[in-house]
């Protein structure tokens, strides 16, 4: 069971929870100082929600029949039967379990217990949870109705940057290096999962209405060209240095990738953009601790 379920929880994934976490704890720490260990406890709450959401998605996608044999992307436990149905929503309840934990950690050191700003986070860890499991699992997943891309946008960009700044610093500054990386990031991270959509335009055709399949092949290459441009132009304009055009290399080939590639062959566009997204985000946190 463990070599599946490792391969269900898509590891591959955990530099884009990462990302976000990471540029805004390096700017509350480089700004307003901080406990590292909650900084800690902020990626690791962050990469078991990744892993909880790849499991949930897993799951929903076997139990909707999205992973039949029409399936464009790579097949995970479930589907080369590694993992009965049973033994995932176990895993599932695990990772809410350890999410709980690890944020309910994460906020016992930050903040005073049953306090306003505990309380409130609280519920916000709850939502996030609830979006884990959500996208494609549930009666009504709102990833099969084209709510993924808000969903993300929030979580990955405006959550992941402003609420881990929030919760090592105890305040929000409301300025271009704050809010630059959180909506670029949020775009960036809309663009892995619209590139996975892309992908899968066909057999996910019968069963939910992504947004590539709401606006056709064409408008989402180029719908996914402007989360792309986006993206990067928000993380390297308030501070940019001539190394940050090491990671655009990257992005520009997963771009090539889009416009020229469909269905399985867009796979490898995936590891492509997590990576670069990732490098993008440490480098500008890197370059604003060097040159604030």
């Amino acid at each position: 069971m463990l070599k599946p379920l490792i391969k269900s929880m898509r590891l591959r994934t955990l530099p884009l929870s990462l990302a976000g976490v990471v540029c805004g704890g390096a700017l509350a720490m480089g700004r307003h100082g901080g406990s590292d260990w909650v900084w800690v406890l902020v990626m690791l709450t962050a990469c078991l929600l990744q892993i909880l959401s790849n499991l949930s998605n897993e799951m929903g996608d076997h139990l909707s029949g999205v992973d039949g044999e029409g399936r464009e992307g790579p097949n995970y436990g479930m589907t080369d039967g590694g993992l009965t149905v049973k033994q995932m929503w176990r895993a599932i309840n695990v990772m809410v379990v350890l999410c709980a934990v690890s944020g309910l950690a994460m906020l016992l050191l930050s903040f005073p217990l049953f306090s306003s700003y505990f309380l409130v986070l609280t519920f916000l860890g709850a939502a996030a949870i609830w979006a884990a499991t959500h996208y494609t699992l549930g009666k009504k997943p709102y990833g099969y109705i084209g709510l993924g891309d808000l969903f993300v946008f929030i979580f990955f960009g405006l959550v992941s940057v402003l609420g881990s700044y929030f919760v090592i610093a105890h305040t929000i500054d409301f300025d271009v290096f704050l809010l630059c990386p959180a909506v670029g990031m949020g775009l960036l991270s809309v663009a892995v999962l619209n590139v996975n959509n892309i992908r899968d335009m066909e057999s996910d055709r019968d069963i939910r209405k992504t947004v590539p399949l709401r606006i056709g092949a064409r408008a989402a290459q180029w719908y996914q060209t402007a989360l792309i441009v986006g993206g990067t132009i928000l993380l390297c304009a308030p501070c940019f240095r001539w190394w940050l055009c090491f990671p655009v290399g990257g992005i520009a080939v997963h771009l090539w990738m889009v416009w020229t590639r469909k269905g399985k062959q867009l796979d490898p566009a995936l590891p492509i953009l997590v990576i670069s997204t990732f490098l993008l985000s440490l480098l500008f946190s890197l370059t604003f601790v060097l040159s604030p």
